[in-house]
């Protein structure tokens, strides 16, 4: 996974420039572009941290590099930074996911609280993301019988209820049970049920 890094896409060297250099002062890690069309021949969906996006580019603007990430399922969160923007315009880029919608010049507080706000939602995406794999891995090493009996615990059967449902003794319920909750690192039925709903929350 990428070290968190604000990629910074703007057509205006001496503001690209300048705003690197805030950044970095500030403790920042950057990653400069000239263009959407130059990052998104660099993005990789493995990237964290955020983007600061200028609004009006040659080229691809920035709503249209925006709506291309989302289409591809990207996780970096935007800040967008704009010389002519308009209501309909931050309407447009907030609906569609972004952070904030700011106006230059930058108000250089303004600009750290919402890239800091941008980054924590990145990090707990990320975090989020890897606890949803990490329970879809405890899963997929049950067995056969021990997702069934799983699911029957998880819907509230008891032993005996299970057993009658799958053909089984009640003692042979309580040993997959027993095996089941170990692979899923359980401790008791309601965490089970917590872990299973994290999994698949419909």
């Amino acid at each position: 996974m990428s070290e968190p890094t604000i990629y910074i896409v703007d057509d205006d060297n001496s503001v690209r420039d300048s705003l690197a250099l805030l950044l970095n002062f500030r403790g920042f890690r950057c990653r400069e572009f000239a263009s959407a069309e130059e990052f998104l021949a660099a993005w990789r969906p493995d990237w964290s941290g955020c983007l600061l996006l200028d609004l009006r580019m040659t080229g691809m603007d920035g709503l249209a590099l925006q709506q291309v990430l989302n289409e591809h399922g990207a996780r970096l969160p935007i800040v967008f930074l704009t010389g002519h923007g308009d209501i309909a315009q931050a309407r447009s880029a907030l609906k569609a996911g972004a952070v904030d919608f700011l106006e230059k010049p930058i108000n250089h507080e303004a600009l750290f609280q919402s890239l800091g706000e941008a980054l924590r939602m990145n990090t707990e995406q990320r975090a989020a993301e890897r606890r949803l794999a990490d329970i879809e891995g405890r899963i997929a090493r049950l067995s056969e019988r021990e997702r069934q009996v799983m699911e029957r615990v998880v819907a509230g059967r008891h032993n005996r209820e299970i057993a009658a449902e799958l053909a089984i003794s009640p003692r042979t319920v309580e040993v997959f049970k027993a095996r089941m909750m170990e692979k899923m690192q359980a401790r008791s039925v309601p965490e089970l049920v917590k872990l299973v709903l994290e999994a698949n929350p419909e």
